[in-house]
């Protein structure tokens, strides 16, 4: 514990419950640390200390304690390579790699994106929207083993701009997903709200802490079973929320996981080598903040994800 800080709760999050609030917005680590802040006295709700079963509303003015991890270094800079696709004064388009971790947490402190940004622009060419040092650049993010296209911001009118437009889906993002079996239709949605499971896992769940959680999927391709597997299906998955691991936690959900997820694929299925979950943000659309322009951007699947195509694609 050492400062204070200021939230604001947007509207997407209106009727969660205050602890659950401050966990999924990274204000605390866990659901029970915020719960501890709460009954401790460390925080205000519209200036008034609220109960941890309190309900935030749309516009409420939150204060609280700042969480601070006593072994966590100090943020340095980190010479890991980043594959810009894009670049101006204002903001960035990365290609992310596989096992690249967004921002510092707990075991990856020093080899993150956000310490390879700071190599790359500077402490203070970066924007700090998130209210945290330690997200420093990031707008949005990817999980650590998903790859591809993300949006990373330079001055927090351009940053706040970019989390507005993410609000209110103005920011186009598509990816690539190899799921276990057949998918018969050619188009579907999955409207399920998620919540945290554990510590490790998110969760379709009708808890009143859940959020609306929205996937589109349209069929790319299908591959035939073989000897050892129920055939695959390859989609390109359209975000309308953003929620922690939501395209795999819906393919779950639907009994389509991601080939290779090692938190909610199918043990005993077939994963086709992979280690990761074949999750690839392949395309990525939004209006710049500055300039207006609408801007387009496509990236090829990784390698190791080709391969794996490749191989389906000579069983025909």
């Amino acid at each position: 514990m050492s400062s204070y800080a200021s939230n604001v709760v947007p509207k997407e999050c209106e009727g969660m419950r205050l602890d659950a609030y401050m966990a999924s917005q990274g204000l605390y680590p866990t659901r029970s640390a915020a719960a501890k802040c709460i009954a401790d006295g460390y925080c205000a709700l519209n200036g008034k200390l609220p109960r941890k079963s309190a309900s935030v509303c749309a516009g409420d003015v939150l204060e609280y304690e700042t969480y601070e991890d006593p072994h966590a270094p100090e943020l340095v800079a980190a010479d890991i390579p980043l594959d810009i696709r894009y670049e101006d004064d204002y903001l960035l388009v990365i290609s992310k790699q596989a096992g690249l971790v967004c921002h510092p947490a707990e075991g990856h402190y020093g080899d993150t994106l956000v310490n390879a940004l700071i190599a790359h622009c500077g402490k203070e060419n970066l924007c700090d929207v998130q209210g945290e040092q330690d997200r420093l650049g990031i707008v949005h993010r990817l999980d650590r083993d998903t790859s591809g296209l993300m949006l990373c911001a330079k001055t927090n009118e351009v940053g706040l701009a970019l989390m507005e437009d993410i609000r209110l889906k103005d920011v186009d993002r598509h990816y690539l997903a190899l799921v276990q079996g057949g998918i018969p239709l050619d188009t579907g949605i999955v409207d399920a709200p998620i919540a945290r499971g554990d510590r490790l896992r998110m969760e379709v769940s009708d808890r009143e802490d859940a959020r609306p959680s929205i996937t589109t999927f349209t069929v790319k391709r299908r591959f035939e079973p073989g000897k050892n597997d129920d055939g695959f299906t390859l989609i390109d998955c359209k975000l309308f929320t953003g929620r922690t691991h939501q395209i795999r936690v819906h393919m779950e959900y639907i009994k389509h996981p991601c080939v290779g997820d090692p938190v909610y694929g199918w043990k005993k299925k077939e994963n086709l080598g992979l280690d990761r979950q074949f999750l690839h943000s392949y395309r990525l659309a939004f209006t710049h903040p500055i300039t207006g322009e609408r801007m387009e951007f496509e990236d090829t699947l990784p390698p190791d994800f080709q391969e794996v195509i490749d191989e389906l694609e000579a069983r025909e």
